[in-house]
């Protein structure tokens, strides 16, 4: 069965359009729970600032003969992570938000935990670790989504699929750094 594409009203959608500017890019066809959204961006704002964190003590931290390297990933992952960051706060912005960058509560609204990991390999460890608890809460974040908001919902699986590349970067680091390494 084929199915025809309605009709757009023009004159509809430009008195629409005229309606409640102030709102931005939010329109009256946005149909998500926008409040709802926007702390969800925040809690993944505030994962992706304790990542940056935690990544930057661990990329000035690394020592060791297996370290050079190692170091150098950490602070890609660093700079990737702080990316992410600023995408998610325009996009609260785009939204009608107000992007939380409180360090008093970063720690509480983040998925991932700060672990500052006593040897390489902890520190290895711990970002993979986390690199896992944002794949599934982004993989959450899509799905809940679902096609009420595509824009954010396309930001999030592009985050998603830097965030499944740091962590098969990270398991194949723990395969070259010895289980004793510091």
């Amino acid at each position: 069965m084929t199915t025809t594409p309605q009709t757009l009203d023009i004159t509809e959608l430009r008195k629409s359009a005229r309606q409640r500017m102030e709102e931005g890019a939010v329109t009256l066809g946005y149909s998500a729970d926008r409040k709802a959204v926007i702390a969800m961006l925040n809690d993944s704002l505030a994962t992706e600032l304790v990542c940056v964190l935690r990544y930057r003590r661990h990329h000035f931290m690394a020592s060791g003969i297996h370290s050079h390297a190692t170091a150098a990933e950490f602070l890609v992952h660093s700079n990737e992570e702080q990316g992410h960051a600023d995408q998610l706060a325009e996009r609260i912005v785009q939204l009608g938000g107000e992007p939380d960058f409180s360090p008093d509560s970063l720690t509480k609204r983040s998925h991932a935990e700060y672990v500052e990991g006593a040897t390489l390999t902890d520190m290895i460890r711990e970002n993979l670790v986390a690199e896992r608890i944002a794949i599934d809460s982004y993989r959450h974040a899509i799905e809940s989504l679902g096609n009420d908001d595509p824009t954010t919902r396309r930001l999030l699986e592009s985050i998603l699929a830097v965030e499944e590349e740091h962590a098969d970067e990270l398991a194949d680091l723990l395969t070259q750094v010895p289980a004793k390494s510091s």
